[in-house]
This record gives structure tokens, sequence and C-alpha cells, in this order.
């Protein structure tokens, strides 16, 4: 066997997550993979063998590198997840460390985009409890009149590339577009708004976009539901955790908003049973970028991010 042939076999990477179906072929030829078991006793007899030889760590941005599992892969070099979002990859123990650190930006925005619109239509015009009544046999029975999307006003809660994209197709529909984040962008022709709440007070739809984590943490509380008003729809198709669960299910339950369209949920995949019960949510399982478009790009993604850094010794 060549050396060229040596080094690559000596490249071990491990396998800690859900990966798109096009990652795996495409690096058996080059790299040695394991997958981590989802037993935690078998989980642990593996990285005590196999830890100290581990250079790679494919995930994604659900599952992400919890710190005791950085902690029993001394010698990694590289994390490359599946996915946009980064706050259950433990950025800043990578960067400490040295780790490089490869997401897949850009390849969902379009799909997220629109899964942002197809929840904010779904939640406005109740389309479950009419899909329930055709299937149910009820026809138009107790079927209460839905709410008009068009001409309203929409305020987005982060407007990077999401947002961005999000507020281009809003534009069809007629909406006014206003937003809020850390600062204002000046490339944009919408109007900024110095804080959430009366970003949320200003609109009709209220979509949030924002990445997880401390900062974000339960942003949206009683508060901003209560600015954003009885008549008022929330969509969040950025991370569970911005938004306080059981005040929007007070919120839900009482009116004081009319309805809400969720991507994510904070304790994934566990829902709150009170959501199940709810007429007036929509709720997708993290799904926003679920097409085969889309995952196969991020796929390709993910499988890049390793042979690129890898590239001299393959």
């Amino acid at each position: 066997m060549n050396n060229k042939r040596e080094r690559v076999m000596a490249i071990d990477v491990l396998i800690a997550g859900r990966l798109p179906p096009n990652v795996l072929p495409q690096l058996k030829a080059g790299f040695r993979l394991h997958t981590l078991p989802a037993d935690a006793a078998a989980a642990d007899v593996m990285l005590a063998e196999l830890g100290p030889s581990i250079r790679a760590l494919l995930t994604n941005a659900a599952q992400g590198a919890p710190e005791s599992l950085l902690a029993a892969l001394p010698n990694l070099e590289i994390i490359s997840s599946s996915g946009v979002g980064t706050d259950a990859l433990n950025v800043a123990i990578a960067e400490a460390r040295g780790i490089h650190l490869g997401t897949t930006p850009g390849v969902l925005t379009d799909d997220v985009a629109d899964a942002g619109i197809m929840l904010m239509l779904a939640a406005s015009r109740r389309l479950l409890p009419a899909v329930r009544n055709v299937r149910e046999g009820k026809w138009l029975r107790d079927l209460e009149l839905s709410n008009r999307v068009t001409g309203k006003r929409l305020g987005i809660f982060g407007l990077g590339q999401i947002g961005q994209a999000v507020a281009r197709r809003a534009a069809a529909f007629d909406m006014t577009i206003g937003y809020h984040q850390r600062t204002p962008n000046p490339q944009v022709p919408y109007r900024y708004f110095d804080s959430l709440r009366e970003l949320a007070a200003d609109s009709d739809f209220l979509m949030v976009i924002v990445p997880g984590g401390a900062a974000t943490e339960n942003m949206i509380n009683g508060e901003i539901l209560d600015a954003l008003g009885p008549d008022g729809i929330l969509v969040n198709i950025g991370r569970g955790t911005t938004v306080d669960e059981p005040e929007l299910i007070r919120a839900l339950q009482s009116g004081r908003i009319r309805a809400a369209g969720l991507d994510v949920l904070a304790n994934e995949p566990h829902v709150p049973p009170a959501m199940l019960e709810l007429d007036n949510l929509v709720l997708i399982p993290h799904y926003a970028s679920g097409t085969t478009e889309t995952r196969l790009a991020m796929g390709q993604r993910v499988a890049d991010n390793l042979l690129e850094y890898f590239r001299d010794e393959l």
C-alpha cells in the first residue's frame, strides 16, 4: 500500500448525528467512519477506545457537539455540521481549542423562507381545522372564518439571509414589512424598530428568525405576546428556545394572540401536551428545510467541508 493511501486511512471520523444520505458515500473511500452508538454505555466504551484517534466530527445543528463529547475527542480538528445553527455546537470550546467549524449556510435559505410563509398562511387561514372538517365529513359545519394575509403588517425579528428572503416573498402579498435586530441594516428598504416590543405592537404577524442560545432565550415572552395582541399571529422558524412556551400556550388558550405557527420547540422532539389540544396552533417537526433538494445540498456541503479541510492528505 502506498504512503498516500496510508495517510488517508489514518483519518478517523466520528458520526454523531443524523446526516443527509449523500454524505457518507462520498467519504467511505478516504476516511475511517465510526458511528457513535445511541446507547450511552456503548458510546462511552467506543470513545474510551477511539476518542484520541478521532480527527473529524460529523453532526447536525440539532444534535450538536456536547461538551462531554468534545472532551472525549482530544485531537479533534474539525466539526462539520448539517445546518446553519451553532448554538448546540459549543463554539467557544471549539474556538479555544482551534477546532475548525464548518456549517451549511445559504443552501437552506429559500426552503426555510418558504416554510415561514407557509406557516403564516396556514395559521391565519385556519388550514388545519379546514382540512380536519373535510376529512371528518363536516365540510363547513362549525368552521370559523379565517383571516386575510394580503396587505397586513409583517414584523421580522432577525433580518439575516432567511429574514430577507421572507421579506421578498411577503412583498408579493403587499405586506408592510418592519424588522428588529441588534443594529439596523442600511441596505434594506424596510422600517427598523428599536425594540422587539415596538415591532410586535406594530405587526399583525411576528416572524422569529434568530439564533438560539442564552442571548435570545425566552425573548418572546408575555410582554411581547401582549404587544402583538389578540389579532396577532406568531411564527417561529428560528429556535424554540427563543419563545417562552408556557406563556405562548396561555396566550393561545386565552386569546391574547390569535394563532401561532411553529417549526421549532425548546425541547425537541418533546411537545408540551397542551400544544396538541390547540386549534389555533400549526406545529411542524423542525421541518422547514426538509426538502430533498435542500437536504442533498446540505449533505454536499458537509462532505465538502471535510474533503476541503483534508485536501492535502487525500
